[in-house]
Protein backbone atom coordinates (compact mmCIF):
# COMPACT_ATOMS: atom_id res chain seq x y z
CA UNK A 1 0.00 0.00 0.00
CA UNK A 2 3.13 2.54 1.15
CA UNK A 3 4.37 1.84 -2.46
CA UNK A 4 1.12 2.27 -4.33
CA UNK A 5 0.39 5.53 -2.27
CA UNK A 6 3.91 6.83 -3.14
CA UNK A 7 3.71 5.58 -7.09
CA UNK A 8 0.41 7.53 -7.42
CA UNK A 9 1.90 10.91 -5.55
CA UNK A 10 4.82 10.81 -8.47
CA UNK A 11 2.48 9.85 -11.22
CA UNK A 12 0.60 13.52 -10.76
CA UNK A 13 3.32 14.69 -8.48
CA UNK A 14 5.07 18.26 -11.19
CA UNK A 15 7.83 17.08 -12.40
CA UNK A 16 10.86 19.82 -12.13
CA UNK A 17 12.07 18.91 -16.17
CA UNK A 18 9.11 19.20 -18.52
CA UNK A 19 10.41 16.56 -20.83
CA UNK A 20 9.48 13.72 -17.92
CA UNK A 21 5.91 14.98 -18.11
CA UNK A 22 6.11 14.89 -21.89
CA UNK A 23 7.17 11.69 -22.14
CA UNK A 24 4.68 10.51 -19.32
CA UNK A 25 2.01 11.89 -21.24
CA UNK A 26 3.46 10.41 -24.77
CA UNK A 27 3.60 6.48 -23.15
CA UNK A 28 -0.16 7.07 -21.58
CA UNK A 29 -1.47 8.40 -24.94
CA UNK A 30 0.37 5.44 -26.87
CA UNK A 31 -0.98 3.02 -24.50
CA UNK A 32 -4.13 4.20 -24.59
CA UNK A 33 -4.32 4.09 -28.34
CA UNK A 34 -3.26 0.88 -28.04
CA UNK A 35 -5.77 -0.69 -25.61
CA UNK A 36 -8.35 1.11 -28.12
CA UNK A 37 -7.00 -0.35 -31.30
CA UNK A 38 -7.29 -3.68 -30.06
CA UNK A 39 -10.86 -3.69 -28.37
CA UNK A 40 -12.20 -2.13 -31.16
CA UNK A 41 -10.51 -4.58 -33.72
CA UNK A 42 -10.91 -7.73 -31.60
CA UNK A 43 -14.71 -6.80 -31.19
CA UNK A 44 -15.25 -6.37 -35.63
CA UNK A 45 -13.08 -9.49 -35.48
CA UNK A 46 -15.95 -10.65 -32.88
CA UNK A 47 -18.36 -9.22 -35.06
CA UNK A 48 -17.60 -10.75 -38.44
CA UNK A 49 -17.05 -14.32 -36.56
CA UNK A 50 -20.25 -13.86 -35.31
CA UNK A 51 -22.08 -13.09 -38.83
CA UNK A 52 -19.98 -15.97 -40.56
CA UNK A 53 -21.44 -18.62 -37.91
CA UNK A 54 -25.12 -17.14 -37.84
CA UNK A 55 -24.98 -17.39 -42.38
CA UNK A 56 -23.01 -20.60 -41.77
CA UNK A 57 -25.69 -22.17 -39.43
CA UNK A 58 -28.54 -21.20 -41.82
CA UNK A 59 -27.05 -23.22 -44.63
CA UNK A 60 -24.87 -26.33 -43.24
CA UNK A 61 -27.02 -28.75 -41.19
CA UNK A 62 -25.64 -29.26 -37.61
CA UNK A 63 -23.91 -32.48 -38.66
CA UNK A 64 -23.71 -33.99 -41.97
CA UNK A 65 -23.60 -38.28 -42.67
CA UNK A 66 -22.04 -38.39 -46.16
CA UNK A 67 -20.45 -41.90 -47.96
CA UNK A 68 -16.58 -42.22 -47.52
CA UNK A 69 -16.35 -42.99 -50.98
CA UNK A 70 -18.25 -41.36 -54.16
CA UNK A 71 -20.46 -39.06 -54.33
CA UNK A 72 -24.01 -41.07 -53.29
CA UNK A 73 -25.45 -43.94 -51.63
CA UNK A 74 -28.49 -45.64 -51.38
CA UNK A 75 -31.04 -44.50 -48.96
CA UNK A 76 -31.59 -46.74 -46.29
CA UNK A 77 -35.45 -46.46 -44.41
CA UNK A 78 -33.89 -48.58 -41.65
CA UNK A 79 -30.92 -46.29 -40.90
CA UNK A 80 -32.51 -43.27 -41.31
CA UNK A 81 -35.04 -44.37 -38.66
CA UNK A 82 -32.83 -45.80 -36.21
CA UNK A 83 -30.87 -42.17 -36.98
CA UNK A 84 -34.37 -40.53 -36.08
CA UNK A 85 -34.31 -42.38 -32.43
CA UNK A 86 -30.82 -40.72 -31.54
CA UNK A 87 -31.80 -38.84 -28.33
CA UNK A 88 -30.10 -35.28 -29.65
CA UNK A 89 -31.33 -35.16 -32.85
CA UNK A 90 -34.27 -33.03 -34.08
CA UNK A 91 -35.04 -33.65 -37.77
CA UNK A 92 -33.01 -35.41 -40.78
CA UNK A 93 -33.19 -34.45 -44.25
CA UNK A 94 -31.92 -36.69 -47.10
CA UNK A 95 -30.48 -34.28 -50.02
CA UNK A 96 -28.09 -34.55 -52.67
CA UNK A 97 -26.01 -32.70 -55.15
CA UNK A 98 -24.62 -32.18 -58.14
CA UNK A 99 -22.93 -29.56 -60.34
CA UNK A 100 -25.21 -28.32 -63.40
CA UNK A 101 -25.41 -26.07 -66.14
CA UNK A 102 -28.54 -24.42 -66.74
CA UNK A 103 -29.78 -21.93 -69.07
CA UNK A 104 -32.57 -19.12 -68.89
CA UNK A 105 -33.78 -17.73 -72.03
CA UNK A 106 -30.23 -16.59 -73.63
CA UNK A 107 -28.11 -16.81 -70.92
CA UNK A 108 -26.21 -19.23 -69.02
CA UNK A 109 -24.90 -20.67 -66.41
CA UNK A 110 -22.53 -23.25 -64.18
CA UNK A 111 -23.90 -24.03 -60.51
CA UNK A 112 -24.45 -26.69 -57.71
CA UNK A 113 -28.23 -27.97 -58.32
CA UNK A 114 -29.22 -29.18 -54.50
CA UNK A 115 -32.34 -31.55 -53.98
CA UNK A 116 -34.00 -31.50 -50.99
CA UNK A 117 -36.45 -33.59 -49.37
CA UNK A 118 -39.55 -31.63 -47.57
CA UNK A 119 -37.67 -31.83 -44.14
CA UNK A 120 -35.28 -29.57 -44.86
CA UNK A 121 -36.66 -26.57 -43.66
CA UNK A 122 -36.44 -28.24 -40.28
CA UNK A 123 -32.94 -28.93 -40.46
CA UNK A 124 -31.61 -25.51 -42.85
CA UNK A 125 -32.56 -21.85 -42.40
CA UNK A 126 -32.97 -20.88 -46.17
CA UNK A 127 -36.60 -19.81 -46.24
CA UNK A 128 -36.35 -17.43 -43.79
CA UNK A 129 -33.72 -16.03 -46.50
CA UNK A 130 -35.64 -15.65 -49.70
CA UNK A 131 -35.73 -12.14 -50.73
CA UNK A 132 -38.08 -13.15 -53.64
CA UNK A 133 -41.06 -15.76 -54.09
CA UNK A 134 -40.99 -18.62 -51.55
CA UNK A 135 -39.01 -22.13 -50.91
CA UNK A 136 -42.02 -23.83 -52.19
CA UNK A 137 -40.23 -26.43 -54.65
CA UNK A 138 -43.21 -28.73 -56.10
CA UNK A 139 -46.62 -28.64 -56.12
CA UNK A 140 -49.11 -31.16 -57.74
CA UNK A 141 -48.34 -29.62 -61.16
CA UNK A 142 -45.16 -27.95 -61.66
CA UNK A 143 -41.83 -28.20 -60.05
CA UNK A 144 -39.91 -24.69 -59.04
CA UNK A 145 -35.96 -24.11 -58.21
CA UNK A 146 -35.00 -21.49 -55.95
CA UNK A 147 -31.75 -19.77 -57.09
CA UNK A 148 -29.14 -17.82 -55.63
CA UNK A 149 -28.89 -14.38 -55.53
CA UNK A 150 -26.15 -13.69 -57.96
CA UNK A 151 -27.06 -16.82 -60.33
CA UNK A 152 -30.55 -14.61 -60.19
CA UNK A 153 -28.38 -12.14 -61.31
CA UNK A 154 -26.57 -13.13 -64.12
CA UNK A 155 -29.25 -14.90 -65.98
CA UNK A 156 -31.78 -12.08 -65.51
CA UNK A 157 -34.32 -14.53 -64.03
CA UNK A 158 -38.10 -13.12 -63.90
CA UNK A 159 -39.04 -15.36 -60.84
CA UNK A 160 -42.70 -13.50 -60.40
CA UNK A 161 -43.93 -13.56 -63.52
CA UNK A 162 -42.04 -16.29 -65.27
CA UNK A 163 -43.03 -17.19 -68.99
CA UNK A 164 -39.91 -19.11 -69.05
CA UNK A 165 -38.36 -22.39 -67.31
CA UNK A 166 -35.02 -22.73 -66.66
CA UNK A 167 -33.44 -25.69 -68.57
CA UNK A 168 -31.12 -27.67 -66.07
CA UNK A 169 -28.25 -30.27 -68.52
CA UNK A 170 -26.56 -32.53 -66.53
CA UNK A 171 -24.33 -35.67 -68.19
CA UNK A 172 -25.96 -39.18 -68.24
CA UNK A 173 -24.04 -41.76 -66.24
CA UNK A 174 -22.42 -43.93 -67.63
CA UNK A 175 -22.32 -42.38 -71.12
CA UNK A 176 -19.17 -41.79 -73.23
CA UNK A 177 -18.88 -40.22 -76.39
CA UNK A 178 -21.70 -39.27 -78.30
CA UNK A 179 -22.55 -37.97 -81.85
CA UNK A 180 -25.86 -36.05 -80.45
CA UNK A 181 -26.62 -34.08 -77.32
CA UNK A 182 -29.49 -35.80 -76.06
CA UNK A 183 -27.35 -39.10 -76.06
CA UNK A 184 -25.10 -37.80 -73.84
CA UNK A 185 -27.04 -35.30 -71.52
CA UNK A 186 -29.78 -35.42 -69.71
CA UNK A 187 -32.01 -31.93 -70.12
CA UNK A 188 -35.24 -30.97 -67.76
CA UNK A 189 -37.10 -28.04 -67.07
CA UNK A 190 -37.88 -26.09 -63.93
CA UNK A 191 -39.89 -23.10 -63.15
CA UNK A 192 -37.87 -19.91 -61.11
CA UNK A 193 -39.88 -20.18 -57.72
CA UNK A 194 -37.92 -18.12 -55.86
CA UNK A 195 -34.88 -16.03 -54.75
CA UNK A 196 -32.23 -16.68 -51.90
CA UNK A 197 -29.88 -14.02 -50.57
CA UNK A 198 -27.63 -15.84 -47.80
CA UNK A 199 -23.75 -15.28 -48.72
CA UNK A 200 -21.90 -15.11 -51.67
CA UNK A 201 -20.30 -18.26 -51.53
CA UNK A 202 -23.92 -20.09 -51.55
CA UNK A 203 -25.54 -17.15 -53.78
CA UNK A 204 -23.05 -17.53 -56.66
CA UNK A 205 -23.19 -21.44 -56.60
CA UNK A 206 -26.60 -22.74 -55.01
CA UNK A 207 -29.98 -23.76 -57.09
CA UNK A 208 -32.66 -25.78 -54.87
CA UNK A 209 -34.88 -28.39 -56.12
CA UNK A 210 -37.40 -31.24 -55.17
CA UNK A 211 -35.40 -34.31 -54.13
CA UNK A 212 -37.42 -35.85 -56.58
CA UNK A 213 -36.85 -33.79 -59.60
CA UNK A 214 -33.16 -33.77 -58.92
CA UNK A 215 -33.17 -37.68 -59.18
CA UNK A 216 -34.79 -38.20 -62.50
CA UNK A 217 -32.54 -35.61 -63.34
CA UNK A 218 -29.23 -37.02 -62.25
CA UNK A 219 -31.02 -40.49 -63.11
CA UNK A 220 -29.96 -41.58 -59.39
CA UNK A 221 -33.31 -42.66 -58.49
CA UNK A 222 -33.18 -43.80 -54.25
CA UNK A 223 -29.72 -42.25 -54.05
CA UNK A 224 -28.77 -39.36 -51.87
CA UNK A 225 -25.94 -37.64 -51.20
CA UNK A 226 -26.48 -36.73 -47.46
CA UNK A 227 -28.20 -36.73 -44.46
CA UNK A 228 -28.59 -33.68 -42.87
CA UNK A 229 -29.25 -33.40 -38.94
CA UNK A 230 -30.28 -31.08 -36.59
CA UNK A 231 -29.62 -31.33 -33.47
CA UNK A 232 -31.81 -30.34 -30.46
CA UNK A 233 -31.09 -26.66 -28.74
CA UNK A 234 -29.17 -28.74 -25.68
CA UNK A 235 -27.84 -31.61 -27.31
CA UNK A 236 -24.17 -32.41 -26.60
CA UNK A 237 -22.07 -32.14 -30.04
CA UNK A 238 -19.59 -34.89 -29.17
CA UNK A 239 -21.86 -37.28 -27.83
CA UNK A 240 -24.56 -37.24 -30.86
CA UNK A 241 -21.62 -37.79 -33.63
CA UNK A 242 -20.22 -40.54 -31.08
CA UNK A 243 -23.86 -41.94 -31.14
CA UNK A 244 -24.23 -41.51 -34.89
CA UNK A 245 -21.21 -42.99 -35.86
CA UNK A 246 -22.50 -46.10 -34.32
CA UNK A 247 -25.12 -46.21 -35.93
CA UNK A 248 -23.88 -45.87 -39.77
CA UNK A 249 -20.38 -47.38 -39.77
CA UNK A 250 -17.21 -46.77 -40.77
CA UNK A 251 -18.12 -46.92 -44.65
CA UNK A 252 -19.89 -43.09 -43.73
CA UNK A 253 -18.26 -39.56 -42.84
CA UNK A 254 -20.14 -37.68 -40.17
CA UNK A 255 -19.03 -34.46 -39.44
CA UNK A 256 -20.16 -31.49 -37.52
CA UNK A 257 -20.78 -27.91 -39.25
CA UNK A 258 -17.22 -26.85 -37.84
CA UNK A 259 -15.69 -29.77 -39.64
CA UNK A 260 -17.15 -29.24 -42.90
CA UNK A 261 -16.00 -25.78 -43.03
CA UNK A 262 -12.94 -26.18 -40.84
CA UNK A 263 -10.19 -23.97 -42.78
CA UNK A 264 -12.46 -21.37 -42.55
CA UNK A 265 -12.87 -21.08 -38.85
CA UNK A 266 -9.18 -21.64 -38.35
CA UNK A 267 -8.01 -18.85 -41.06
CA UNK A 268 -10.31 -16.55 -39.08
CA UNK A 269 -8.72 -17.69 -35.29
CA UNK A 270 -5.34 -17.46 -36.94
CA UNK A 271 -6.11 -13.71 -38.25
CA UNK A 272 -7.58 -12.68 -35.20
CA UNK A 273 -4.32 -14.11 -33.16
CA UNK A 274 -2.18 -12.17 -35.80
CA UNK A 275 -3.59 -9.29 -35.84
CA UNK A 276 -3.57 -9.36 -31.87
CA UNK A 277 0.42 -9.81 -32.21
CA UNK A 278 0.81 -6.61 -34.12
CA UNK A 279 -1.12 -4.67 -31.94
CA UNK A 280 0.42 -6.12 -29.17
CA UNK A 281 3.76 -5.53 -30.70
CA UNK A 282 3.27 -1.88 -31.28
CA UNK A 283 2.13 -1.21 -27.77
CA UNK A 284 5.54 -2.80 -26.66
CA UNK A 285 7.70 -0.76 -29.00
CA UNK A 286 5.46 2.55 -27.49
CA UNK A 287 6.11 1.06 -24.00
CA UNK A 288 10.05 2.71 -24.62
CA UNK A 289 8.41 5.68 -23.56
CA UNK A 290 7.97 4.33 -19.87
CA UNK A 291 10.94 3.12 -20.17
CA UNK A 292 12.20 6.84 -20.48
CA UNK A 293 10.17 8.44 -18.70
CA UNK A 294 11.09 5.91 -15.38
CA UNK A 295 14.36 6.45 -16.22
CA UNK A 296 14.61 10.43 -15.90
CA UNK A 297 12.10 9.95 -13.00
CA UNK A 298 14.57 7.76 -10.93
CA UNK A 299 17.30 10.68 -11.56
CA UNK A 300 15.58 13.05 -10.54
CA UNK A 301 13.89 11.53 -7.81
CA UNK A 302 17.59 9.76 -6.37
CA UNK A 303 17.48 12.21 -3.06
CA UNK A 304 14.04 10.91 -1.94
CA UNK A 305 15.27 7.37 -3.00
CA UNK A 306 18.24 8.25 -0.65
CA UNK A 307 15.68 9.77 1.58
CA UNK A 308 13.76 6.68 2.20
CA UNK A 309 16.47 4.24 2.34
CA UNK A 310 17.50 5.85 5.49
CA UNK A 311 14.23 5.46 6.64
CA UNK A 312 14.24 2.00 6.23
CA UNK A 313 13.20 0.88 3.08
CA UNK A 314 14.38 -1.80 1.22
CA UNK A 315 15.42 -2.41 -2.21
CA UNK A 316 12.10 -4.13 -2.66
CA UNK A 317 9.78 -1.53 -1.95
CA UNK A 318 12.16 1.03 -3.61
CA UNK A 319 11.70 -1.20 -6.78
CA UNK A 320 7.71 -1.67 -6.23
CA UNK A 321 7.15 2.00 -6.64
CA UNK A 322 8.65 2.58 -9.71
CA UNK A 323 6.96 -0.75 -11.42
CA UNK A 324 3.91 0.40 -10.23
CA UNK A 325 4.84 3.97 -11.37
CA UNK A 326 5.16 2.85 -14.50
CA UNK A 327 1.69 -0.25 -14.56
CA UNK A 328 -0.48 2.65 -13.22
CA UNK A 329 0.97 4.97 -16.09
CA UNK A 330 -0.37 2.18 -18.75
CA UNK A 331 -3.44 1.07 -17.02
CA UNK A 332 -4.93 4.83 -16.95
CA UNK A 333 -3.82 4.87 -20.62
CA UNK A 334 -5.28 1.96 -21.46
CA UNK A 335 -8.36 2.28 -19.32
CA UNK A 336 -9.46 5.70 -21.47
CA UNK A 337 -8.43 3.95 -24.22
CA UNK A 338 -10.96 0.69 -23.56
CA UNK A 339 -13.42 3.30 -22.26
CA UNK A 340 -13.38 5.59 -25.51
CA UNK A 341 -13.53 1.78 -28.03
CA UNK A 342 -16.66 0.57 -25.87
CA UNK A 343 -18.28 4.26 -26.39
CA UNK A 344 -17.74 4.15 -30.31
CA UNK A 345 -18.49 -0.38 -30.91
CA UNK A 346 -21.80 0.32 -29.08
CA UNK A 347 -22.40 3.74 -30.88
CA UNK A 348 -21.16 1.55 -34.00
CA UNK A 349 -23.90 -1.00 -32.60
CA UNK A 350 -26.35 1.11 -32.92
CA UNK A 351 -26.33 3.34 -35.42
CA UNK A 352 -23.93 2.06 -38.18
CA UNK A 353 -22.26 4.69 -39.29
CA UNK A 354 -19.28 2.98 -40.25
CA UNK A 355 -20.83 1.72 -43.58
CA UNK A 356 -19.50 -1.36 -45.65
CA UNK A 357 -18.71 -0.76 -49.01
CA UNK A 358 -20.11 2.77 -48.80
CA UNK A 359 -23.53 1.36 -47.57
CA UNK A 360 -25.17 0.01 -50.52
CA UNK A 361 -27.16 -3.00 -50.43
CA UNK A 362 -24.87 -5.73 -52.02
CA UNK A 363 -24.04 -7.60 -48.21
CA UNK A 364 -26.06 -9.08 -45.73
CA UNK A 365 -25.56 -6.15 -43.31
CA UNK A 366 -25.08 -2.54 -44.22
CA UNK A 367 -22.55 -1.55 -41.07
CA UNK A 368 -19.36 -3.10 -39.74
CA UNK A 369 -20.43 -5.83 -37.45
CA UNK A 370 -19.52 -5.35 -34.24
CA UNK A 371 -19.24 -7.78 -30.99
CA UNK A 372 -18.14 -7.16 -27.61
CA UNK A 373 -16.41 -10.42 -25.35
CA UNK A 374 -15.34 -9.67 -21.83
CA UNK A 375 -12.63 -11.85 -22.59
CA UNK A 376 -11.14 -9.13 -25.05
CA UNK A 377 -11.22 -6.50 -22.23
CA UNK A 378 -9.35 -8.97 -20.28
CA UNK A 379 -7.00 -9.70 -23.09
CA UNK A 380 -6.65 -6.08 -23.61
CA UNK A 381 -6.06 -5.28 -19.77
CA UNK A 382 -3.59 -8.53 -19.11
CA UNK A 383 -1.47 -7.13 -22.32
CA UNK A 384 -1.16 -3.60 -21.04
CA UNK A 385 -0.27 -4.51 -17.45
CA UNK A 386 2.32 -7.43 -18.79
CA UNK A 387 4.11 -4.97 -21.45
CA UNK A 388 4.05 -1.75 -18.33
CA UNK A 389 5.78 -3.89 -16.49
CA UNK A 390 8.25 -5.55 -18.69
CA UNK A 391 8.93 -1.78 -19.42
CA UNK A 392 9.21 -0.70 -16.01
CA UNK A 393 11.23 -3.53 -14.47
CA UNK A 394 14.90 -2.19 -15.41
CA UNK A 395 14.36 1.54 -14.12
CA UNK A 396 12.90 0.30 -10.91
CA UNK A 397 16.12 -2.03 -10.52
CA UNK A 398 18.38 0.89 -11.52
CA UNK A 399 16.28 2.85 -8.83
CA UNK A 400 16.31 -0.11 -6.56
CA UNK A 401 20.65 0.19 -6.92
CA UNK A 402 20.60 3.75 -6.57
CA UNK A 403 21.88 3.44 -3.11
CA UNK A 404 24.89 2.94 -3.93
CA UNK A 405 25.49 6.01 -6.20
CA UNK A 406 23.87 8.10 -3.20
CA UNK A 407 26.76 6.64 -0.99
CA UNK A 408 29.05 7.16 -2.72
Amino acid sequence: MLAFKIALRYLFSKKSTNAINIIAIVSMVGMGVGAFALIVVLSTFNGFESLAKTLYNSFYADITVTAVKGKTFAYDKVMHDRLQTVANVEAISSTIEENAYIKYIDKDYICTIKGVDENYNNVADIKSHVKIGSFELSDSMNQYAVVGANIYAALNIDVEKSLYPIQVTVPKKGKGTAILPEDAFTFRDVIPGGVFSLQQEFDNKYVFVSLPFARELLDAEGQVSAYEIKLRPDANLEQAQADIRKIVGKDMAVKTRYEQKETIYRVMRMERWAVYAILAFIMLIISFNIVGSLSMLVIEKRQDISILMAMGANTSLIQRIYILEGVLSAGIGAAIGILLATILCLAQIKYEFLKLSGGNNSFVVQGYPVKMKVEDYVLTLVTVVVIAFIASYFPARRAASAEYDVKS
